[in-house]
């Protein structure tokens, strides 16, 4: 009698351990940035960029600077539906967050920059976002002499032009990269790092819920653009393909480090919380043609729900320092 009790209790507390099914290591984190195929990665030039992503100087009327849409402080997103831009007119997509940006391209949620050096020039000189001319700052910052200093330094018989700015800026934001976290110390071999929820919700995420067809890997993104069935107007990456069907109303997968930070979400800032977010993908989308295929309803529970965003909470860096630089007058 006492052996059946003690086996059936066993098979209850089995029964209500998470399981995970899904390799771990498909998500371990990378220990290196990687600056193949690009501008070798110094710590001068880097801070020089870091410097220039936080000069307002860099914009039309000088009180903008890139991280006045990419704010380190909200994921390097804005907390807003989409930012505002130079015109003191909201833009028509939010900003995607710069985290971990080095792994990710092309760039912009409908991929037309092939690189981050290409992107880092279209906000400054767009009029609705920094309104700035890059031929007007060149000239600014020679007149700096702290700028021309630390430009002549970094690059020899070149100083500042165009390029090289761009080239610091990038360098910087490859460096902007998310901190461990607990998921991350699981992944690792941690057991305790994470609840029994967050191990549940993975499951979901990665088993029926099918979230990892499209964010997959230790950044949670495919980097590839899909339409996820939202209500717009935007044609998103049929833009630059169209002649693709399938890439009318798609935007870029977001990678989800520090997500919990970064709302609201998607292209447009439309899905103001994280369980608007679970709902949209519960509801399967606006069915159409370019709808992606890893789209379908989904029957969650309301303990399914918390336990995805229990997961979703584990990829927050348990700390992300990011100092201010001091500017040069």
């Amino acid at each position: 009698m006492a052996r059946s009790l003690l086996s059936a209790l066993a098979f209850t507390l089995l029964a209500v351990q998470p399981t995970v099914a899904t390799d771990l290591t498909a998500f371990k984190r990378p220990l290196t940035i990687p600056f193949n195929k690009v501008t070798a990665y110094s710590p001068q030039l880097a801070t020089l960029g870091k410097m220039l992503f936080f000069d307002p100087r860099l914009s039309g009327n000088k009180n903008m600077t890139c991280a006045t849409c990419h704010n380190p402080s909200f994921g390097f997103e804005t907390p807003v539906e989409t930012p505002v831009g130079a015109a003191n007119t909201h833009l028509a997509r939010q900003a995607p967050t710069v985290l971990n940006a080095a792994w990710v391209t092309p760039n912009f949620w409908d991929g037309r920059a092939p690189s981050l050096e290409a992107q880092a020039a279209g906000p400054i000189g767009a009029p609705a976002e920094m309104n700035g001319n890059l031929d007007d700052i060149v000239v600014e910052m020679k007149n700096i002499a702290d700028y021309e200093k630390w430009f002549g330094q970094v690059f020899p018989n070149q100083g500042i032009t165009k390029d090289n700015m761009l080239i610091a800026i990038a360098t910087y934001e490859r460096t902007v990269v998310s901190n461990w976290s607990p998921f991350d110390r699981w992944v690792d071999g941690d057991e305790t790092a994470v609840s029994d929820s967050a191990k549940r919700g993975f499951g979901l995420f990665t088993g029926s819920a099918g979230c990892s067809a499209c964010h997959s890997g230790w950044n949670f993104t495919d980097n590839k653009f899909h339409d996820i069935g939202l209500p717009s107007q935007d044609m998103g990456r049929a833009k630059l393909e169209p002649d693709n069907p399938k890439a009318k109303f798609a935007f870029k997968t977001p990678g989800l480090r520090n997500t919990l930070y970064r709302g609201p979400y998607m292209h447009d800032g439309s899905l103001k919380t994280m369980d608007e977010v679970i709902s949209h993908y519960e509801s399967g989308g606006i069915d159409r043609p370019s709808l992606a295929s890893e789209l379908f309803p989904l029957s969650l529970t309301e303990q399914d729900r918390k336990d995805l965003i229990a997961f979703l909470g584990t990829l927050t860096a348990e700390k992300q320092d990011i100092p201010i630089p001091t500017l040069p007058n």
